[in-house]
């Protein structure tokens, strides 16, 4: 099955460009089927490129996914047309009282602010709370993670001495794991980010679990025991010139800025940059997706209950 998004957003094109099967709403309204309800709060500045991205890996699987996309109400970016934004993306006022399968959290560029400084940081606060209880699974990514982190387990983030920039080799702790199966015991991901959590602060928390880590770039990704809360600290996302263009970008804008580790053949800036981290990524995404998300959330979407109401050892019943 596809992914279902209206025929007007970019993506629809891009990914049909790419022959990934994408069917717009009027059509998938058509069919007898419970599509999977998936958020995306994208709280990245040039949101079209991390729709795109992400929209990208959850097309990539049998189930039919109906995504909605979500922004914050209490600041709201210039880097995106405010038409498409009008046009697309809802306010968490618009869902709170619906229930989702699943919701992803992106990455902010943020990371030079304490927490309570960022602008929407009370409005995310009470979106992470009602994920608890109105959504079966959340993945939240670079700093969406250490956010999450933070305000559910009181685990701090750290400023590295310099940027953790580019595409890292990683090893996965449990091969056997819903989310991490089928992952190569080395893989790679990118990273881009000036901050880390630390292995020490997560292993107190006796709900996670570490199931990827790199010696170069640390703690990857961590879950809680009923895998109803992920959070991945790198970009798996990422598309091929992502990493390259933000290079560019920063050299362009006069700043400090090291060239991307293990991304560019023999580091030379102006070859073509090399896709590593593709498979891990339709991996992680697609177990998401079918085990944490699928074959646990209820039929009945309205009998997602909270976060806490569901221990490791009691799994609600399967969809059929």
């Amino acid at each position: 099955m596809p992914i279902k998004i209206p025929k007007e957003l970019p993506a629809f094109d891009v990914l049909s460009s790419e022959n990934i099967f994408v069917m717009n709403t009027e059509r998938a309204d058509t069919q007898d089927i419970r599509a999977l309800k998936i958020a995306i709060l994208n709280l990245m500045p040039i949101k079209i490129q991390a729709e795109n991205q992400l929209l990208r890996y959850l097309s990539n699987t049998p189930l039919q996914v109906e995504i909605t996309l979500l922004q914050t109400k209490s600041y709201i970016g210039t880097h995106t047309p405010i038409e498409h934004l009008e046009k697309f993306y809802r306010c968490i006022d618009d869902v709170k009282n619906q229930k989702f399968d699943g919701l992803i959290i992106t990455g902010a560029p943020v990371e030079h602010l304490d927490f309570e400084e960022v602008e929407y940081w009370e409005e995310l606060k009470d979106i992470m709370d009602w994920t608890k209880s109105n959504v079966f699974s959340t993945i939240h990514i670079c700093w969406g993670a250490q956010a999450a982190l933070y305000h559910h387990y009181d685990i701090e983030k750290y400023i590295l001495d310099k940027k953790l920039f580019g595409v890292y080799k990683h090893w996965n702790n449990y091969a056997n794991d819903n989310l991490t199966r089928g992952l190569n015991d080395e893989f790679y991901a990118p990273h881009s980010r000036h901050t880390e959590i630390k292995r020490e602060d997560v292993e107190k928390v006796k709900d996670l679990e570490i199931l990827s880590e790199s010696k170069e770039a640390g703690v990857f990704i961590v879950a809680n025991k009923n895998r109803r809360q992920i959070f991945i600290t790198g970009h798996l996302e990422y598309d091929r010139d992502t990493l390259k263009d933000e290079y560019f970008r920063d050299l362009n804008k006069g700043l400090e800025i090291e060239i991307p580790k293990h991304y560019f053949n023999n580091d030379d800036i102006n070859s073509n940059p090399l896709v590593t981290w593709r498979e891990s990524a339709n991996v992680v995404f697609g177990n998401w997706l079918n085990y944490c998300v699928y074959q646990n959330t209820p039929y009945n979407i309205d009998d997602i209950s909270y976060l806490d109401d569901i221990s490791q050892s009691q799994k609600p019943k399967i969809r059929i």
